[in-house]
């Protein structure tokens, strides 16, 4: 509760009157935040409406739908939409990979399901963890020093996209699904798990890194933080000349 709490505020994340919608997908981080952002709904000051969608991709080994009887028991409006993505992605995919395919389709029915359902925001359950890795690979791969961010208008003006987890570990996620004995759904896709992804390789190099720097992930906050509230190369630009600015008046 502590981390999310503060970077709900540190980011203003949640606003009087917004209704959210979280992208439920019935791993351990997304019914944490689930878990919290329907205690946060009772108790914190600010008024906000909750409610959760699940997107079915229909794949062999998979299947979320125990989440229903979860959601009806927690009295939270679920929206659960099945869309065969797999078979899609064998006709649509033009050399892209399948996780960022369905990547792509999940974000598209979130959106529409938003915008049908009236919801002004949509919460998604990145962890530090996802931002540290994004961050390396965007860095090695594409040269760029960038992050997912905790809280941006989508291109369209109409949704705001949240990430109330950016201060969460990893570890924090597991061990509040299991104290708090969640329904999580294991994750059985076979595209996914087929073949190391970049992503699985920037996580076992942090892993590593941090038996050699306990402080290493304390470390990549105070970095990435900024990053996190940058819309784009504009802000980055302007982020740095503010640090050089600042150099300059303390010289």
């Amino acid at each position: 509760m502590r981390p999310v709490g503060r970077a709900i505020a540190d980011f203003k994340m949640i606003n009087e009157g917004d209704r959210i919608l979280l992208g439920l997908s019935g791993g351990k981080d997304s019914l944490s935040l689930l878990l919290i952002l329907h205690h946060l709904k009772q108790y914190a000051p600010i008024k906000f409406q909750l409610g959760a969608i699940t997107v079915d991709p229909q794949i062999d080994g998979f299947d979320p739908s125990p989440l229903k009887e979860y959601l009806a028991n927690l009295g939270i409006p679920y929206f659960y939409q099945e869309q065969a993505i797999l078979e899609q992605a064998e006709d649509a995919m033009d050399g892209d990979s399948f996780c960022s395919f369905c990547s792509r389709m999940k974000r598209g029915i979130l959106y529409t399901t938003a915008r049908k359902e009236g919801y002004n925001v949509l919460a998604l359950a990145q962890h530090l963890d996802d931002l540290a890795e994004s961050f390396l690979m965007s860095a090695f791969h594409n040269g760029k020093l960038q992050t997912m961010k905790a809280n941006y208008l989508i291109q369209a003006g109409d949704i705001r996209v949240i990430r109330p987890l950016v201060y969460a570990r990893e570890t924090l996620t597991s061990a509040y699904a299991k104290a708090a004995q969640l329904p999580v759904i294991p994750d059985s896709c076979p595209a996914c798990f087929s073949m190391p992804t970049q992503r699985d390789h920037m996580k076992q190099v942090l892993a590593e890194e941090e038996k050699l720097n306990p402080s290493l992930f304390n470390n990549l906050l105070t970095t990435l933080k900024p990053l996190m509230a940058i819309d784009n190369a504009t802000g980055i630009k302007d982020n740095i000349h503010n640090i050089a600015r600042d150099i300059d008046e303390h010289k």
